[in-house]
């Protein structure tokens, strides 16, 4: 594993822990002021920038406190600034009635000021007839 491609992983693995603990702040830290994000709830059309991103995730930590799952695979790209993974994202009764439902979450990364950060972050899940959405609460 190449220096840049440990950086990558680091960092996503602290924003993964991040939204497990709801630190907003630490969620936020390595994302690129021009993020643009691709999420499974609306807006469908994506959001841009850091303010819109903020915005999102005490809706999101909400639902997760309620009993959701968030876990993490993770594979870099050895010589591009890419990651993707497939998470397990839901309640346990979303997961009992769907075992086999992942998330799907690709990370565009930048080298900015000598460090990485996230400047595009689709999430996807597969076709569904009604996919998990975090309560807006």
């Amino acid at each position: 594993m190449n220096q840049d491609e440990e950086q990558m992983r680091r960092l996503i693995e602290e924003w993964a822990a991040a939204v497990h603990r709801g630190d907003l702040a630490a969620v936020v830290r390595d994302r690129a002021d021009d993020l643009v994000v691709y999420d499974v709830p609306p807006p469908y059309e994506g959001l841009c920038g850091l303010d819109a991103y903020r915005a999102v995730w005490p809706g999101f930590f909400a639902w997760q406190s309620s009993g959701a799952e968030f876990t993490l695979d993770v594979t870099a790209g050895r010589d591009v600034a890419y990651a993707h993974a497939l998470l397990r994202c839901g309640t346990p009764e979303e997961l009992a009635e769907r075992p086999a439902l992942r998330l799907r979450l690709t990370l565009g990364l930048r080298k900015q000021g000598g460090r990485w950060v996230v400047a595009h972050e689709p999430h996807s899940f597969p076709e569904l007839s009604s996919p998990p959405e975090p309560s807006s609460s």
